[in-house]
């Protein structure tokens, strides 16, 4: 017997497979989520430069580059778009024929066994970049301008008419990402008198004003023109209000919970998941991607090696599923074996 009791430990990690066969978390392809940016054209397969591998796809080109996805073995995406005109309510994001509504039915017809989850919010198709409608006063010219004021409840009528025309046109799961209050209850109540009851609601539940989305800014052409979103977004500082932004959620209709970003927040991700029982989510978002990028092609890191820990971190801290612009990548290095 060793003199050593913690030497005990160290026996399970002797090999490649006994590391394997007493592992406690494990990744699994269809639990990971692939964002994809739809614009319009034919076509069109344009690189974002923030986030290399990552695209802005034409509908046709997105439908290839989700068939792709699917064939490494992910099976779900969510979507966002870029619009073709912008006005201050973001109206083209529930027109029957925009941009994510062509994809949805598209998506469908090609691929119709893929989960295709919508992004509901209006940051991309505003054309003051915020996430709903503006009450007039605080502006580029007011005294405090980062104080910007939306306006909760007409953003709510308007964040239901964006959930239910993306719901008609083939959206599997709606997920609200605005962070006004009381949007899972209106948009569940819109969903279930317009007769998708059987639709589910993915909420951005726990969303903070994190300075690592600056890529999908780029990506998603959603950029404040004026002040930030720290008004309605919750503070980095906050995690008691985190679990109760998310008890809402719950109490309003929410299927799955999500917590964004992933990395900075699995304390939450992990006390999210002692308390609630709804399947979790977590977003592995722009900026984190971006770092993992930026890092591998200077060659301070192995890009493989740290998007799997950084996932397998975050599903150990309890997440069901996993949104990463990673997916695929994640995926094919799944599919060939990985262990490490």
């Amino acid at each position: 017997m060793s003199r050593f009791p913690e030497t005990r430990l160290r026996r399970l990690r002797h090999t490649p497979a006994l590391r394997r066969l007493v592992r406690e978390s494990r990744l699994a392809a269809d639990s990971l989520v692939l964002p994809l940016f739809v614009c319009p054209g034919e076509g069109v397969a344009r690189p974002i430069s923030a986030m290399p591998g990552v695209f802005h796809h034409s509908v046709d080109r997105l439908v290839a580059a989700a068939a792709e996805a699917h064939a490494a073995g992910v099976r779900a995406v969510l979507l966002f778009g870029l619009p073709e005109y912008k006005d201050a309510v973001g109206s083209a994001s529930w027109a029957a024929d925009g941009i994510v509504q062509r994809a949805l039915g598209a998506l469908g017809r090609e691929l119709p066994e893929l989960v295709k989850i919508a992004d509901v919010c209006f940051c991309e198709y505003t054309d003051h970049g915020h996430c709903g409608v503006l009450r007039p006063g605080p502006g580029p010219a007011s005294a405090f301008p980062d104080l910007v004021g939306v306006d909760n409840d007409l953003t709510l009528d308007n964040l239901s008419r964006q959930a239910v025309s993306l719901a008609q046109a083939g959206a599997d799961v709606i997920a609200p990402s605005d962070m006004m209050d009381g949007r899972v209850a209106a948009i569940r109540a819109a969903l279930d008198a317009a007769g998708r009851s059987d639709v589910p609601i993915l909420s951005y539940a726990v969303k903070f004003a994190s300075a690592f989305y600056g890529p999908f800014r780029e990506a998603a052409g959603s950029t404040p023109a004026f002040g930030d979103r720290r008004a309605y977004q919750m503070d980095p500082a906050n995690g008691r209000e985190a679990m109760r932004e998310a008890a809402l959620d719950v109490e309003e209709g929410a299927d799955i919970l999500m917590v964004k970003p992933a990395l900075p927040y699995l304390d939450l991700l992990a006390a999210l998941r002692r308390r609630f029982d709804l399947p979790l989510a977590a977003f592995h978002v722009s900026g984190e991607y971006a770092m993992l990028k930026a890092a591998a092609e200077r060659g301070w890191i192995d890009y493989d090696r740290a998007l799997m820990e950084s996932l397998l971190a975050i599903r150990r801290a309890g997440a069901d599923l996993i949104l990463t612009y990673g997916a695929v990548d994640a995926a094919r290095l799944l599919a060939a074996g990985w262990s490490e």
